[in-house]
C-alpha cells in the first residue's frame, strides 16, 4: 500500500520539479524555484478535491466515498460524513475559485473546479438526489458544523459559487441552510458556526436572524485570553481550534457586518489585530525542518490547522515583519511532509485518519473520513493571483529557520494591546 501511495505521488511531484525520493530522504528540502510552490499547491489541491467532486458532480458519492472512522468510536458517522466532505473541501478551494476562468492554463483549470462546483451543490441539496446531504434534525448535531463551513465558502467565493447558480438551487440551498436553525449549539466555538449561516444569509440579502449573526461574536469577546488567542468556550484549550474555526470565522463574520453596515471599522479592527497576532504566533511555530507542535485534538485535519496564518496571507495583512514568501516556503514545505507521507490517501486517493500518513488512533470518536477534508483550509493563499508577491517573489525562510540558523532578529513580545 506504500509504494502504490509513493508511485501515485510521483507525477504530482515531477510535475512541480521535485525530487520525491530527496524529500523522503531529507525532510528539511526547501522549494528553490520560485515558481514551483504554487504549482505544487494546485497539484495537492485538486488530488485532495477530485474523489469529492468528481463523484459528488455525478450523484455518486454516497455510493463511492468511504466512511472510515477509529475501530473505537461508538458514534455513527454514516449520515454526515459526506456534508463533512464536502462544505470542508469548499471552504478551502473557495477563494481559489474566486479568481475566475481565464485562458490560462491555470484558469481553464479553475473553470473545471467551478462547474464541477456548481453540480455538486446542486446535488446536495436536492432532495431528489442520490447524494441529497443530512443539513437538520437534532439527532445530527453535526450537520450545523458542515452547513456553516459550506455557508463560508459561499462567502468566500460569491461571484463563482453562488451568483451563477439557478434559482432552484438557490432556493433549495437556503431551505437547506435554514433547516440547521433547529440544531443547538454547544457552547463553544459551535457558536460561530451558526453565525456564519446567519452572516451568508445577511451577505446575500436574505432574512436573517441578528441574535444568531451576532451572539457568537460577543461571546468570543468575552472569552478572549489575550496575545490574539480566544478560549474555545470560557476555557483554555492547547489546540488549533483558533486556526480551524474560531480566528477565521471571526474574520468572514465580522467581515460582512461591516460591509452591510451592522458593525463599525473600529469592531472589524479589533478582530483584525488579534487574528494577525495569531497568524505571527503560528507562522513561529513552524520549525526549521516544516513541522508544527502536534497539540490538542483534531490534529487528523492536518495542515488546516494553518489556516489561520493562511487566511491572513490571503487577506494580505501579514505584519511588516513576516514576508508573504517566508510564508510560502514554510507552508509548502509543511504541506509537502504531510501529504505525501505514505498512506495519507487510500488506493482510490481518498484520505486516510492521521496527522503524517494513516495514523488511525490520531481519530477522536467525532472524527471520519469527510472530517478531513478540513486540510484544504490550509491552502487559503491559491485565492492570491500568481503575481502576487506570495508567490512570484524569491524563496525566504521563516522566522525560525532564521533564528535557528543564528540570524539576529527583534524579539517578539505579546500584543498586551489586544
Amino acid at each position: 500500500m506504500f509504494r502504490r501511495h509513493f508511485l501515485s505521488l510521483l507525477p504530482l511531484a515531477a510535475a512541480s520539479g521535485i525530487n520525491l525520493k530527496s524529500v523522503a530522504a531529507s525532510p528539511a528540502v526547501s522549494i528553490e524555484k520560485k515558481t514551483d510552490s504554487r504549482k505544487y499547491w494546485i497539484r495537492v489541491l485538486t488530488k485532495i478535491a477530485d474523489p469529492v467532486l468528481l463523484n459528488l458532480s455525478e450523484g455518486k458519492l454516497k455510493a463511492n466515498m468511504p466512511v472510515e472512522v477509529n475501530p473505537t468510536s461508538t458514534l455513527d458517522r454514516s449520515k454526515v460524513t459526506y456534508l463533512e466532505a464536502f462544505g470542508r473541501l469548499m471552504a478551502g478551494i473557495a477563494p481559489w475559485l474566486e479568481l475566475g476562468a481565464d485562458d490560462t492554463e491555470e484558469g481553464k483549470l479553475r473553470a473545471k473546479y467551478i462547474s464541477l462546483s456548481h453540480k455538486c451543490l446542486a446535488h446536495a441539496v436536492n432532495p431528489a438526489s442520490p447524494d441529497y446531504m443530512q443539513f437538520t434534525a437534532q439527532k445530527y448535531e453535526q450537520a450545523l458544523v458542515d452547513a456553516s463551513f459550506l455557508a463560508q465558502a459561499l462567502i468566500r467565493a460569491p461571484k463563482q459559487l453562488w451568483e451563477p447558480l439557478s434559482a432552484e438551487v438557490k432556493a433549495n440551498l437556503i431551505k437547506a441552510l435554514k433547516s440547521t436553525r433547529v440544531i443547538k449549539p454547544t457552547y463553544n466555538n459551535w457558536l460561530l458556526f451558526m453565525g456564519m449561516i446567519e452572516a451568508f444569509f445577511l451577505k446575500i440579502g436574505e432574512e436573517y436572524d441578528v441574535v444568531r449573526l451576532d451572539y457568537g461574536i460577543k461571546k468570543h469577546f468575552e472569552w478572549y485570553k489575550g496575545d490574539g488567542i480566544y478560549g474555545d468556550g470560557p476555557a483554555f484549550h492547547f489546540d488549533y481550534y483558533n486556526s480551524f474555526v474560531i480566528q477565521p470565522m471571526m474574520m468572514d463574520i465580522a467581515g460582512v457586518m461591516l460591509e452591510s453596515g451592522k458593525e463599525n471599522k473600529a469592531f472589524y479592527a479589533l478582530v483584525q489585530e488579534r487574528a494577525v497576532r495569531y497568524a505571527a504566533i503560528q507562522e513561529r511555530l513552524i520549525s526549521p525542518e516544516g513541522t508544527f507542535p502536534p497539540t490538542g485534538r483534531s490534529l487528523a485535519y492536518r495542515f488546516g490547522a494553518m489556516q489561520g496564518l493562511c487566511q491572513i496571507a490571503l487577506l494580505k495583512m501579514l505584519p511588516p515583519e513576516i514576508k508573504p514568501a517566508q510564508v510560502r516556503e514554510a507552508l509548502t514545505l509543511v504541506i509537502k511532509r504531510m501529504i505525501e507521507a505514505p498512506g495519507t490517501f487510500d488506493a482510490n486517493g481518498w484520505l486516510t485518519i492521521g496527522f503524517c500518513g494513516h495514523q488511525i488512533d490520531m481519530g477522536e470518536s467525532y472524527i471520519s473520513t469527510g472530517s478531513l477534508y478540513l486540510c484544504s483550509t490550509g491552502l487559503l493563499a491559491l485565492g492570491l493571483p500568481k503575481e502576487d508577491p506570495f508567490w512570484s517573489n524569491a524563496p525566504a525562510d521563516w522566522t525560525a529557520r532564521k533564528l535557528w540558523n543564528g540570524i539576529n532578529m527583534p524579539a517578539d513580545h505579546a500584543a498586551a494591546s489586544l
